[in-house]
């Protein structure tokens, strides 16, 4: 004879069973709906269907990297570089090399398996063939419009690792640094911004790839540049007198690629430069030449910029 006492005791038994099977499978269909979840990433090369949280994530593009370092944001793989010191741990084994930053290892990136393939211009050329290994993205900035590009792609990366909020923050920091920065530049003349590489001198304008300095932070331009934007306009010692910048901002792409050979502060060490007002008010900039020529638009990495030319300025 079954008692009254046992038999509600099975009854609860198989309800705390029926409760739990719909309850692992209710987790089961969330990790489901989360693993196959996805972002459509509109980018430089096209639209793209981007995992919600890839797990392996390989970029070239260094501004990514650095904007995924500083939201916390774990990658995998990264092209052989010669990092700056706020990312000079992925210079290490523990992160996949996948090639160079123009040119990368296909066997290795096949076998790494990545979840996504963040690239930039420097790699562009490769879209097609990232694209049979992986969702690939190009968030390479736009140097005609590059805040409101680095916005967009800083976003677009927010939304991919659900960082959104994250990413709202850190932008409006970023906003109230930039109109800090430009009210500054007001009042603090014009500027030229040169990169020195063997011994040879390129100058660089609004519009450039540099051109932070004046499209972004406002600084009135010294020369009218008229250049590609990438490679900047061939000078010599006396186009910079001639111009007579009240800022020089310098960048050593020598010291950027690792390649041995004159520094930029004695490259500019002559009476033509130090003619100029900016050399006799102390106001030449040697920015971080890594920073500056391979990492650019990232999040850390536009603060760090924004506060050099601030410093130059002030």
């Amino acid at each position: 004879m079954i008692t009254k006492s046992r038999l509600l005791a099975g009854t609860a038994l198989v309800s705390l069973l029926a409760l739990s099977a719909c309850s692992t499978e209710a987790a089961e269909a969330d990790a489901d709906s989360t693993s196959d979840s996805t972002v459509t990433v509109e980018h430089t090369q096209g639209s793209t269907d981007v995992p919600v949280n890839p797990e392996t994530v390989y970029t070239f593009d260094l501004g990514a990297l650095d904007t995924l370092d500083a939201l916390d944001i774990d990658v995998d793989g990264v092209p052989a570089a010669n990092f700056p010191e706020s990312l000079s741990k992925y210079g290490s084994d523990d992160y996949a090399k996948i090639g160079s930053m123009k040119e990368p290892d296909f066997e290795a990136i096949n076998a790494g398996a990545p979840d996504l393939i963040i690239m930039s211009g420097r790699t562009a050329d490769y879209y097609d063939e990232f694209s049979k290994i992986a969702p690939t993205i190009n968030l390479s900035t736009d140097a005609a419009d590059p805040w409101n590009s680095f916005i967009s792609n800083t976003e677009i990366i927010g939304e991919i690792f659900g960082k959104e909020a994250e990413v709202e923050d850190k932008l409006a920091a970023l906003d109230a640094k930039v109109e800090e920065t430009k009210a500054t530049a007001a009042d603090a003349g014009n500027g030229l911004i040169i990169m020195t590489s063997g011994g040879e001198l390129t100058a660089y304008g609004a519009g450039s790839r540099f051109g932070l300095v004046h499209d972004v932070l406002g600084v009135a331009t010294a020369a009218d540049i008229k250049s590609e934007a990438q490679h900047g306009e061939r000078v010599g010692f006396e186009y910079i007198a001639e111009k007579n910048p009240d800022n020089l901002f310098v960048i050593d792409r020598d010291v950027a690629v690792g390649n041995a050979g004159e520094v930029a502060s004695a490259v500019l060490d002559n009476e033509l430069v130090q003619g100029t007002a900016a050399a006799r008010n102390d106001r030449i900039t040697m920015l971080d030449s890594s920073s500056w020529y391979l990492v650019g638009y990232g999040l850390n990495n536009v603060d760090a910029m924004v506060s050099a030319v601030q410093d130059g300025i002030s």
